[in-house]
Formats: structure tokens, C-alpha cells, sequence
């Protein structure tokens, strides 16, 4: 088991889960929708997000802690509290709205959220195309590109989005280069070891 490590302030981390005994997190659309609309409403305001996957049974996030609220007047005054109360909130919320669409009870997700700190640069840029390419991986889509609940078409478009495009795409050198690296680099070896437990789908 992936050892528990504080979230700080000005670090990024990857952050994982999946649904408790494997149980699928997201049933249907509206489910992928909710828990995206959730995490707006609940994490955004403390977190810098870099990338995203959502797949049947877990999930995947590339994000950095804020130092603060991206608001003034947030009832938290510290970027750790914050984010703890803000991750708690939302998973609480989310499972209580599947719970309720779904007529089940109990704990939706396992125990604890992993997270891994990223701070090597070339980690970071492997592990964006990663994330990215997990609905490929276990058999979602042919083409992850193709799949509808990753950050890859946001980061892609010109459209609003929750994720730091700019920041994201100056990493790669911009956005040619950035799907580039994402068709190019599909040896993931190396990397599960440090991503956390595979769910299945």
C-alpha cells in the first residue's frame, strides 16, 4: 500500500482512487458530469489541475496545492486546510449523490486517496501523457483521444476549462509538441510502479 504522505502547499501531486472492493465510481454520463461539476464546485478554488482521467472504477489528478484560495473571503485560511476540507467535501458530496441516483449506501470510494509528490520535470510531462492515455490502456477506447472524460480535448481546445492549459502546454513546449509527446511516448514502463494501484476496468 502506497504510503499516506501530507498534502503542502506549492507542491503537485498526482491523486488517485478507486471505488471501494472495485465498484464502479461512475455508471453513466451524468455521473462523469457530477463528479466534474463537484470537483469545480468543492477542490477547484485550492488546487492548480494539470490533468485529468475519470474511468469506471477510479480516477486520476496532476494538480498543485494553492498557497490560498483562488477567492478572498473562503472560510479557510491556509492552504492545507483548506485542501483537506475541500477534498473531504467532495468526496462526501459525490458519494452522496451517487448513493442516492444509484439506491446504494455506504462508502463509495477506498479508504484513503493516494497521492504521489511530482517534482522532477520530465516525471511530470510522462505522467500527463500517462493519465491521458489510461482509457487506451484498459480498454475504454481504441484512441485516447477519443475518450470524453480525460483533460487531453480541453487542454487541445480554446474553449474554457478548469485545467491550467497555458501552464500545462509550456511544459511541452506548446500544443503541437504536446500531442506529440503524448502519440510518441506510449512506453509507460517504469511508470505504474509510481502511479499508484492499476484499478481495472
Amino acid at each position: 500500500m502506497q504510503k499516506t504522505i501530507p498534502l503542502e502547499p506549492g507542491k503537485v501531486y498526482h491523486l488517485y482512487n478507486r471505488g471501494n472492493n472495485r465498484e464502479d465510481l461512475f455508471r453513466d454520463e451524468f455521473d462523469y458530469q457530477c463528479f466534474l461539476q463537484s470537483y469545480r464546485k468543492h477542490v477547484h478554488a485550492w488546487v492548480d489541475t494539470f490533468a485529468y482521467c475519470l474511468m469506471g472504477n477510479h480516477f486520476h489528478l496532476l494538480a498543485r496545492i494553492r498557497k490560498g484560495p483562488r477567492v478572498a473571503g473562503d472560510p479557510w485560511q491556509d492552504g492545507l486546510s483548506g485542501v483537506t476540507q475541500a477534498l473531504s467535501n467532495f468526496f462526501n458530496a459525490y458519494t452522496k449523490t451517487i448513493n442516492a441516483r444509484h439506491l446504494r449506501s455506504g462508502k463509495l470510494f477506498s479508504q484513503h486517496f493516494g497521492r504521489i509528490e511530482v517534482s522532477d520535470e520530465t516525471y511530470f510531462a510522462r505522467l500527463v501523457g500517462y493519465i491521458h492515455r489510461n482509457p487506451q490502456k484498459h480498454g475504454f477506447v481504441a484512441d485516447f483521444r477519443a475518450w470524453k472524460w480525460s483533460s487531453y480535448a480541453a487542454i487541445c481546445s480554446t474553449a474554457p476549462t478548469l485545467v491550467e492549459r497555458t501552464e500545462v502546454l509550456a511544459w511541452f513546449g506548446g500544443l503541437e509538441a504536446f500531442k506529440s509527446a503524448h502519440l510518441r511516448d506510449e512506453d509507460d514502463a517504469g511508470l505504474t510502479s509510481m502511479t499508484g494501484p492499476d484499478a481495472t476496468t
